[in-house]
């Protein structure tokens, strides 16, 4: 075996750990941090491990299927790629090799508006149509050209993200000076150094800045101008009536996203969203709030069958995909599993990660005597007694 050849990968920790060696240091740890003292992102991923599953023996295991739709999409696991910023720093034009994965396996992606690659740039080099997920920001004249460019494009949905008014600190990207691309200081030319596929990578590539953003926002043509631009432009002042007046702009099937309370989500519900996520942003917005996995249930009873249920933060494997479904989730999205992909590999890691999730859904699913995902449900799970009970709002 060459000493250059890739290691073996069974699970996406094995990616996780190769994506850490290959990546500059401010953005592995864009990718795997949370905000403030990281409680909630680090209960995203703990709190998933207290359920079980029944396993169930002397069933027929033939014939399994782990098809779903998403929003009416018909997708090969119930499983969409969440919208990342700064992917393209991940790895070069990470944002279209992420994509090509997804459309090749047959579930959705999601372009962030602070992505590295624009909504073009994917559009052209993929076949099917993607998602976009949307900022709110302060000028109104971007987010109108924006949505435009999305519908031009062929975008199939917006996610509406909810719960970024406000930015939460996040100590480690302030102390790395997190920025794209780095800014060259003696540390991270050091750093970088010893990156050289993340170098060469990026050598052969133009995408080194937010292509929805640089040439497309008002005065924005340069690292100088974009950093002063979205350090004001986050709008604390979103609403409903905005959402709505972002709905009737869109006028197609919406998506929304960072929905922890239970009065949040009939409001939404009532909203005409084709699905909403419960999410806390991976950990990276308030801190302290609870994780995704115990907010589910709750936020599941309050609609109902209204709208489709989704969750994100903290899946990091086939199994948690499932404990989601049976915990109320029609889907999940799914983020720092694919970036681990992504970093440690590029598009063939994007790759590995979904056959990972996929290869762990199926097999679990079969080991508690189901034969199609859909039957998936609370029946297949052990479910600790306080798992909700403990907290009281």
């Amino acid at each position: 075996m060459s000493l250059l050849s890739d290691p073996v990968i069974t699970c996406i920790e094995d990616l996780k750990r190769l994506h850490k060696r290959r990546v500059p240091k401010m953005f592995w740890d864009y990718c795997e941090s949370g905000s403030y003292t990281e409680q909630t992102f680090r209960d995203n991923v703990s709190d998933f491990a207290r359920l079980r599953f029944r396993q169930k023996v002397a069933v027929d295991m033939s014939n399994r299927t782990i098809a779903s739709t998403m929003a009416g999409e018909k997708v090969s696991m119930p499983v969409a790629l969440a919208p990342v910023g700064l992917t393209g720093m991940q790895c070069a034009d990470g944002e279209i090799k992420a994509a090509r994965a997804a459309e090749a396996f047959g579930v959705p992606f999601t372009l962030s508006t602070m992505s590295v690659c624009s909504i073009e740039d994917v559009a052209a080099h993929t076949t099917k149509p993607f998602w976009f997920q949307l900022y709110v920001m302060k000028d109104w004249d971007f987010v109108g050209a924006t949505l435009e460019r999305a519908k031009k494009a062929g975008v199939s949905a917006l996610v509406l993200t909810l719960d970024l008014q406000l930015l939460g600190q996040r100590h480690k990207d302030l102390k790395n000076g997190l920025s794209t691309p780095p800014k060259p200081t003696l540390a991270n030319i050091i750093d970088i150094g010893f990156r050289w596929r993340w170098a060469l990578g990026m050598a052969g590539t133009k995408r080194h800045h937010f292509g929805n953003i640089v040439g497309h926002a008002k005065g924005v043509s340069n690292l100088s101008s974009l950093s002063s631009w979205t350090a004001e432009q986050f709008d604390p002042q979103l609403d409903w009536g905005k959402i709505a007046r972002i709905r009737d702009m869109w006028g197609g099937k919406l998506i929304l996203k960072g929905i922890l309370d239970e009065e949040d989500a009939r409001k939404a519900a009532d909203f005409g969203a084709a699905a909403i996520v419960v999410s806390n942003h991976g950990g990276r917005q308030l801190d302290g709030a609870l994780s995704s996995i115990r907010r589910l249930p709750g936020v599941a009873r309050a609609v109902g069958d209204k709208v489709e249920v989704w969750m994100d933060s903290g899946i990091r494997s086939g199994q948690d995909v499932l404990k989601a479904r049976a915990m109320g989730a029609h889907g999940v999205m799914i983020g720092r599993a694919f970036v681990h992909g992504l970093g440690a590999m590029g598009e063939r890691g994007v790759t590995k990660a979904l056959e990972v999730i996929g290869k762990e859904i199926d097999t679990t699913m079969a080991l508690c005597g189901e034969r199609d995902i859909a039957n998936f449900g609370a029946h297949n799970l052990m479910i600790p007694a306080d798992f909700e009970g403990d907290w009281k709002a």
